[in-house]
């Protein structure tokens, strides 16, 4: 083959690659290029031959001169470069970033006759990097407090409250409907008080049945009931100098709440199947989403326990009730959801947020966090629509066509919610809290409520 068939494959192999290639003799000047720098920097073949690679105003260039002012650049003292990271300016403004990668070229006789540059376009990569810090930086934003967002008043009333109760060693119990963000109000206790390094336990007390409860909340001794093949320590015995989290506190039955009564009083606790005191200083923070004076009147619920865990009590407010937060909340769940799932939906539409904000949201922030999951799936397009949401969400009426609802009209709602799901799910809880955009937790504990049963 012919050195002029070889140089012709070259120049074609060259051309090929979508790497930019610059080659410069040792004063700087550009003698050669491929299609893809044209392509990148913007400069034409005619444009840059002959033109100082300073033209590019590459921003990590180290100039130098030796003596003799033989060479201009550092990377001919040092023979290569790898992998350096630089911005280049393109023909008629703007830049783009780079990675280069360079090294000498040699005569047979060993003396440096010029240099080769390859340039990999990374813009995209770089923007993708950015976008990323940007949604890091917006998780820190003013409208964000330890996990919870909300700029309303109701949500700022909660704050303060929070800081307050936190520096508090007094029982804190918090009310509101499932999907409010009960736990991490509870957390945010936890975190701004004095105690924050010490243990943070939570149970949820409608999760167990009451002979399991006691001993997950005490412990137990070996041999204290069938299965028990040695001692162990409850969660009061793990939170000890800390704090515990009573979730769905409501729930517990009437012989549990006596002795947790007792525990509250004395500041000690009995294994089950044991008689020894165990002394423990714990910090109690509890939950609920039932109507505990309510329950006093229908002696489910003791009314001196009572007394003793609503020392501090937080309320927090449903979502229909800081309508002003929905926008808030919804672009932080579609940024986040988004950059799940790497599909590239640039915005939710004003038609979409005003659906959002005009709905009732009886699942709370929970349900919104699911109506996103589900919309980002749904849409194919580079703008959420309305009827990328649940059909339970997309048919909402307006707020001017719905009258006032009272709680009782709201549990006859989420009532008729859970049958439905219930059955359309034949029984399996999992899903019917995955329909409603609640845990599986509240679905148990709103069956129970409602007297239902799995078909």
């Amino acid at each position: 083959m012919l050195n002029a068939e070889l140089d012709s494959y070259w120049k074609t192999v060259v051309d090929t690659i979508q790497d930019a290639v610059m080659i410069v003799d040792t004063g700087g000047i550009i003698v050669a290029v491929n299609r893809s720098f044209e392509t990148i920097t913007g400069y034409q073949h005619n444009d840059i031959i002959g033109q100082s690679c300073a033209e590019l105003n590459c921003n990590s260039c180290a100039i130098v001169r030796e003596k003799n002012g033989c060479h201009f650049c550092l990377m001919f003292e040092k023979g290569t470069l790898r992998k350096q990271k630089c911005l280049l300016r393109r023909k008629g403004g703007g830049y783009v970033h780079v990675v280069k990668n360079a090294s000498v070229l040699k005569d047979p006789q060993g003396n440096i006759t010029g240099a080769v540059e390859t340039m990999t376009d990374i813009t995209d990569l770089i923007e993708k990097e950015t976008q990323i810090e940007t949604y890091r930086r917006e998780l820190r934003e003013e409208d964000r407090f330890h996990g919870m967002i909300g700029a309303s008043a109701a949500m700022q009333k909660v704050f303060e409250l929070i800081t307050n109760a936190a520096q508090s060693d007094a029982p804190v119990i918090i009310y509101g409907e499932s999907g409010t963000g009960k736990e991490l109000v509870a957390r945010a206790i936890h975190e701004i008080g004095p105690l924050r390094e010490k243990p943070y336990v939570t149970v949820n007390c409608a999760a167990l049945n009451a002979s399991l409860l006691e001993s997950e909340l005490f412990g137990h001794v070996k041999g204290a009931f069938t299965g028990a093949h040695r001692s162990r320590a409850g969660r009061f015995e793990a939170a000890a100098g800390g704090d515990i989290f009573l979730d769905e506190i409501g729930d517990l039955p009437l012989d549990t709440q006596v002795k947790l009564l007792r525990v509250l009083e004395e500041k000690a606790i009995e294994r089950v199947g044991d008689n020894r005191s165990i002394g423990i200083d714990v910090r109690v923070i509890s939950a609920t989403n039932r109507d505990l004076p309510r329950l006093i009147g229908q002696k489910k619920f003791r009314e001196d326990f009572f007394y003793r865990i609503n020392v501090i009590p937080i309320w927090v407010p449903p979502l229909r009730e800081r309508a002003s937060d929905v926008p808030l909340l919804a672009e932080a769940f579609f940024r986040r959801i988004r950059l799940k799932s790497g599909k590239k939906i640039a915005s939710i539409s004003n038609a979409a947020l005003e659906l959002l904000m005009h709905y009732s949201w009886p699942g709370n922030i929970r349900e919104l966090k699911s109506a996103f999951e589900y919309a980002i799936v749904a849409c194919s397009q580079t703008v959420i629509e309305p009827e990328h949401f649940p059909p339970g969400i997309s048919g909402a009426e307006p707020p001017f066509r719905r009258q006032p609802e009272s709680s009782t009209n709201l549990n006859q709602i989420k009532k008729q919610r859970l049958e439905a799901a219930l059955q359309k799910t034949g029984g399996n809880q999992s899903e019917a809290a995955r329909i409603l955009g609640i845990s599986r937790t509240s679905v148990w504990s709103q069956m129970k409520r409602f007297n239902l049963r799995a078909s």
